[in-house]
């Protein structure tokens, strides 16, 4: 295990990640390092900020080595300071920078935990289960350029069979069986792809190409049917993750709402 990458994975983790400070009532000084002191919860701290790989490692085991990085991050930070390193003016810019942001997830934590509840949560699993989920059986025809596929859409325009096309001209894995993708939910396809997908009628295939990162497809919707909501718990993630960015966006507009803000060009000019 290289204790230079845990010490650096431990300071990212320290000034980037979402960091919840836990209290200890029995905290302990494990080192102290020309006076300075590493309490035990200090260590505690880096090893719950530290990537899910090093986590799962013990911490009985992982202790020795990840003193040994904050004992060597003490000592070089006092010699920076020795040699006034933290008065030069690119690192007074980088702190301000890393205030800025460790200040911005701080506050971001904050909104988001007062928004995101349990009892929200559920009352927002309720209102999308109540809506029914609806799923599409679909087929498409990939190809590899837009101008494969207008051509396949021009075909189509002329009365060429979906399923026939889809098995001499798909470059997916659906091609063979017609380009036939069973039934699907939202969330289950690309993004660009569902939402040219749920536009469609019944019977009614794609009069543009649809691009997304496999390519570019011709998109058939042959039925829909309305199908049982997931349960909550298979839904919390997801439903949790959206309740988050909601909050989030609405607490940054509402910033931007209430201040006043000037943009310049690159080169200070005003736009």
């Amino acid at each position: 295990m290289d204790i230079r990458k845990i010490a650096a994975v431990s300071l990212a983790c320290a000034l980037f990640g979402v960091i919840s400070m836990p209290a200890y009532a029995d905290d302990p000084v494990v080192a102290k390092v020309n006076g300075a002191k590493i309490m035990r919860s200090d260590v505690e701290h880096a090893h719950s900020n530290l990537p899910p790989e090093y986590q799962s490692v013990p911490m009985e085991q992982i202790y020795p080595m990840l003193l040994g990085s904050m004992i060597d991050s003490k000592l070089v930070a006092a010699d920076a300071i020795a040699k006034k390193i933290d008065q030069d003016s690119d690192f007074k810019k980088t702190l301000a920078l890393l205030k800025d942001q460790i200040l911005e997830r701080y506050a971001m934590r904050k909104v988001i935990d007062e928004a995101v509840t349990e009892d929200k949560l559920r009352k927002a699993y309720e209102s999308s289960a109540a809506n029914g989920t609806v799923e599409l059986h679909a087929q498409h025809i990939l190809l590899k350029t837009a101008d494969e596929a207008i051509a396949v859409i021009k075909s189509l325009d002329g009365g060429a069979d979906f399923s026939e096309l889809a098995k001499t001209k798909s470059t997916g894995p659906s091609g063979p069986r017609g380009g036939d993708l069973g039934f699907f939910g939202k969330g289950q396809m690309v993004p660009p792809f569902e939402a040219a997908a749920f536009t469609l009628k019944d019977g009614e295939y794609s009069h543009e190409p649809v691009k997304t990162e496999f390519g570019f497809h011709v998109i058939k919707v042959l039925e829909r049917r309305s199908a049982p909501p997931p349960s909550f718990e298979d839904s919390v993630e997801s439903l949790r993750a959206a309740a988050a960015q909601a909050a989030g966006n609405a607490y940054v507009e509402k910033l931007r709402a209430n201040a006043k803000i000037e943009r310049f060009t690159i080169d200070g000019k005003k736009q």
